[in-house]
């Protein structure tokens, strides 16, 4: 009887998590055992919530890339980010296609955001924000774009 309501415990306290916003198995399954639940307790909770369709690494992942986008990180960091948390390949993949962005515009706004509307003339600024938009994830090709001027992949 004990594994029985411990596994319940370790259900309850993981769907008191989800109440407050989505996790991911590996987020959810690091929380449930620094609360002292065994592995085989966790992983039955686990199992039953994603059964039962409330913990979802696919929703998880479009519910964090879109929030992390609309922060201005690009798709790079979302990716690594998502993959510190556990989430598989295939979730991220469709995670950031569904955001249908365009990057481009995005590293735009988000440059102009941090250091104004006019383009450094100088290599050394160039050099400085090309390095922080990299930071924020976004690739080389785009970075290089925004600093050209190019504001969306059509005006290439």
């Amino acid at each position: 009887m004990r594994a029985r309501s411990s596994r319940a415990t370790a259900r309850a306290q993981a769907l008191r998590l989800l109440a407050r916003r989505e996790h991911s198995r590996v987020e959810l399954a690091t929380k449930l055992a620094a609360r002292g639940h065994a592995p085989e307790e966790v992983a039955a909770a686990l199992d039953s919530l994603a059964r039962d369709g409330l913990q979802s690494d696919a929703r998880y992942a479009e519910a964090y890339a879109r929030s992390r986008a609309e922060r201005g990180y690009g798709p790079l960091r979302i990716r690594a980010e998502l993959r510190e948390r556990g989430v598989g390949e295939a979730e991220i993949a469709l995670a950031l296609a569904g955001l249908e962005a365009d990057w481009t515009a995005a590293a735009a706004a988000v440059r102009a955001r941090r250091f104004g509307d006019a383009l450094p003339e100088d290599p050394a600024g160039r050099a400085r924000q090309g390095r922080w938009l990299r930071g924020r994830g976004f690739p080389d090709d785009v970075v290089r774009g925004v600093l050209r001027g190019w504001e969306t992949d059509d005006e290439r």
